[in-house]
């Protein structure tokens, strides 16, 4: 399991130099962010570390992707 994350992760990322719309970079980015974040805040924090480093990851990951 902890060999299939950083796979999806770099599969989610390509998917994000293919988006066309801004919509959709925008969810691409959140995807991205929001699994890399969760990945880094389960592995220090545990599982309340993944839910915050999910969420601050989506929301960063929207951000960056739209600008």
């Amino acid at each position: 399991m902890k060999k299939l994350v950083p796979v999806a992760l770099v599969v989610i990322a390509g998917f994000s130099l293919t988006a066309c719309t801004s919509s959709q970079r925008t969810l691409t980015g959140a995807a991205v962010g929001g699994a890399a974040g969760a990945a880094l805040g389960g592995a220090v924090g545990g599982y309340g570390g993944a839910i915050i480093g999910g969420a601050g990851g989506a929301a960063a990951g929207a951000v960056i992707a739209n600008n």
